[in-house]
């Protein structure tokens, strides 16, 4: 047999060779490729002088890191998170082995992905990640400790205020802290931390507010990073927290999303395993009882319903409890059935911040009973310090209280602290930091607390609270909505798809015992849906990476198979169903003698192009009425007759708007950009009938935007059809296709058993 030369082609074989390992291209599949980890083999020797002593594995590196030990995760590293050092030992023994071998798997991304210049930006082909410093050292706890003495007591002298005795306590303290403390001079420092402890331990009075401390880390499931990344981070961040968690007993912990539980749990089951152990100590703690967290106005009433249903369904199996609240901080805005679709699952607690990004009207509380359309109640709570990402601080702390706009009602707050977004979580100085304000007067009682136990008290002052009636709108990334229409589409059309397979099966099984209902397959289709539900995937604020991801899982949901397995066999007469609750008029063609297709004579429509270049197209149930630029002059309910255009104005209307937002361009449309409207009015190519009627009619126009840009659009109505379809492309002159799909005029199948 002969083999084929290796350098049969020189060129292409070099070329080939090169762009494996170029920087520009074909960067997202070579060697350079963005969302790949290499690892490092640690070989460690620890001196024998250093016996006594805490040492620690500093590691700081511009990627994203995990050791990695006898086989398991043991610590996650970001230098952006404030995590760059791994704890060998508290203390070495001569016992304790000496020579010891770590692994390092490092990413080709930071906590916030790997854009350009921006923490906000897509990732940039010719960014370089780089390892700075990989050392054994000693730690100093002693030196630790009296850094985050001497912060909080600093804080605490500026920000009480000049005003405020404490202040001046602080300062005095802290100043005789630096007579006291001997830098070269170990033995100094317990004395100059008990003058610090005496500050710390004058407790307050029993009407200081409470603060109810949770540690928190926000992982989007995508945004400036794809899917399979987010799976690396969950692990980076909660080994973390499980290492904190063995050092510090009194160290709580919220955690959302049933997905990214999912996740861990396949990937890495030794670390799913202590997870598990810590939730049953009620420290690990689930929440938010969805699927993920998800887009709060986007998915249907129905996919609302099964985010519920799926992350409670997974809660239950594997922790063995319902969450008890919704837990949803970071979505665009929260639609008014949400009280209603909460109060169905059994949860009647609510708890997010987004709202304190609005632009122009601050929400007026922080804690109040949101009441949504059909009268559903559920009790609400915006931590006041604005963030779920908080590091700690006597600021923040102090934001906290001031900035409470229910004051006198409620006495208790939240405080989620921990990195987020991107992951990481808390650190040991921010555990440090809260615990010296545990009950330190001049300051509010921080205590680590849980979703319950704050949520319990809150409801104790319940009957005191003020009612929010209806959605929760959030004046900020109302650009969302149209932007990646694809993924919109594609969410609205599997929803539909899903629901009419489940009918479809139950029929099904109706017919014939012997068909297996496919309730798996179902779970596991529906769960994909969910999870490109999530808040930054469906409303399009995510990478195109994470948009190809979500059109690839959408496309892999388009086979409706209860039906060929329900019409395997001879069919004794055809079922038709409606899978939709309202009554609807389309034909269903029948195939007769030969296969030819036959229809009542009331059932076709023709297309008259008039005179002037307009067109008329009606089929017995509506007429549209375009005139020569496209715009639709009349919409006519025919049985009875119902006019849907006001006489003197139009529809499909071509408009085009500045859009030069203040933040984020793909995000953001701000009010300003009604003052440059302009209306599309430059025909490019006249109305041309493309189908003259019979089933289908349909005409096509195209209008000139701008010298790049062209629209075309084909309207299409069909035979017995009571709506018109409008399917438009915008073509720009680097000869990019973008589609516009509208969601409500996409056909909707009849499906035959």
């Amino acid at each position: 047999m002969l083999k084929p030369a290796v350098l049969k082609h020189r060129r292409t074989t070099l070329e080939r060779v090169e762009k494996f390992i170029s920087e520009i291209y074909f960067t997202d599949c070579n060697l350079r490729g963005r969302w790949q980890t290499c690892w490092f083999k640690v070989d460690l020797s620890i001196p024998r002088e250093w016996t006594g002593k805490e040492v620690h594995l500093l590691w700081e590196s511009e990627g994203e890191g995990m050791i990695w030990r006898d086989g398991q995760p043991v610590q996650g590293l970001t230098r952006e998170g404030e995590k760059t050092s791994y704890i060998l030992t508290d203390n070495l023994k001569e016992t304790d082995p000496h020579s010891l071998t770590l692994y390092v798997e490092l990413a080709c991304n930071g906590l916030f992905g790997a854009g350009k210049g921006s923490m906000i930006a897509p990732p940039d082909p010719d960014k370089k990640f780089s390892l700075q410093k990989a050392e054994l050292v000693v730690f100093n706890r002693d030196v630790h400790e009296l850094l985050v003495d001497f912060e909080i007591l600093l804080d605490m002298a500026k920000l009480l205020g000049e005003e405020n005795q404490r202040s001046f306590q602080a300062l005095y303290t802290a100043n005789r802290m630096v007579n006291l403390c001997d830098v070269a001079n170990p033995s100094t420092f317990a004395a100059v931390h008990e003058l610090a402890c005496s500050v710390f331990g004058q407790k307050n009075g029993e009407s200081q507010h409470v603060i109810h401390a949770m540690g928190h880390c926000h992982i989007d499931s995508a945004w400036l990073w794809p899917y399979d990344e987010t799976i690396r981070k969950c692990a980076r961040s909660w080994v973390t927290v499980i290492r904190l968690m063995e050092k510090n007993p009194e160290f709580t912990f919220v955690c959302s999303q049933a997905q990214q539980f999912e996740w861990v749990k396949n990937w890495y089951p030794g670390l799913y395993s202590t997870i598990q152990k810590f939730a049953k100590e009620g420290r690990f703690i689930p929440v938010g009882g969805t699927w993920v967290e998800m887009d709060g106005n986007l998915p249907s009433g129905e996919s609302m319903v099964r985010q519920f249903l799926q992350g409670q369904r997974f809660f239950q199996q594997e922790f063995g409890k319902l969450c008890l609240e919704f837990w949803l901080p970071d979505t665009f805005g929260y639609s008014a059935q949400l009280p209603q679709v909460m109060n169905g699952c059994g949860i009647h607690r609510f708890l997010t911040q987004k709202l304190s990004w609005n632009l122009v009207n601050t929400f007026p509380h922080n804690t109040f009973v949101w009441e949504g359309i059909d009268g559903s109640q559920v009790l609400a709570h915006f931590p006041p310090a604005d963030s779920y990402g908080l590091a700690g601080c006597v600021e923040e702390m102090l934001k906290t209280v001031k900035n409470n706009r229910d004051r006198g009602r409620v006495n208790h707050s939240a405080a989620l602290f921990g990195f987020g977004d991107g992951g990481g979580g808390p650190t040991q100085k921010i555990l440090d930091r809260l615990r010296r304000m545990k009950d330190t007067d001049g300051l509010p009682r921080v205590q680590m607390s849980t979703p319950d136990r704050l949520f319990t008290a809150l409801e104790k002052e319940k009957a005191q609270l003020c009612t929010w009636v209806g959605e929760l709108f959030l004046e900020l990334h109302n650009g969302t909505y149209t932007t990646h229409g694809q993924i919109k589409k594609g969410n609205r059309e599997c929803e539909r798809l899903l629901h009419d397979v489940e009918v479809l099966s139950s029929f099904a099984l109706a017919q014939k015992s012997s068909f297996q209902y496919p309730s798996a397959k179902l779970q596991h289709l529906w769960r994909l849906l969910l999870l490109n539900q999530f808040h930054d995937v469906l409303p399009g604020s995510c990478i195109q990476l994470v948009a190809e991801d979500a059109m690839r899982y959408y496309s892999g949901m388009n086979l409706p198979w209860p039906l060929r397995e329900a019409s395997r066999g001879p069919a004794p007469h055809i079922l038709v169903v409606n899978t939709l609750p309202w009554k609807r008029t389309e034909v269903i063609p029948k195939a007769g003698p030969g296969g030819s297709k036959t229809l009542g004579a009331n059932s076709f429509l023709n297309l008259p192009l008039q005179v002037d270049g307009s067109v008329i197209m009606k089929n017995g149930l509506v007429r549209v009425c375009l005139d020569t630029l496209g715009r639709v002059t009349s919409l006519c309910l025919m049985q009875p007759e119902r006019e849907s255009v006001p006489e003197g104005c139009c529809a499909n209307q071509f408009v085009i708007f500045d859009d030069v937002p203040l933040y984020w361009d793909a995000w953001d449309v701000m009010d300003y950009h009604l003052e440059t409207r302009k209306t599309v009015a430059h025909l490019l190519k006249p109305l041309e009938i493309i189908q003259p009627g019979g089933l289908r009619g349909s005409v096509t126009f195209s209008l000139q935007i701008s010298e790049k840009s062209v629209l075309t659009q084909e309207v299409i109505l069909d035979a017995a059809c009571p709506h018109v379809r409008f399917q438009t492309q915008v073509r720009y002159a680097c000869n990019l296709l973008w589609k516009l799909f509208p969601l409500l005029n996409t056909p909707i199948p009849v499906y035959v058993l």
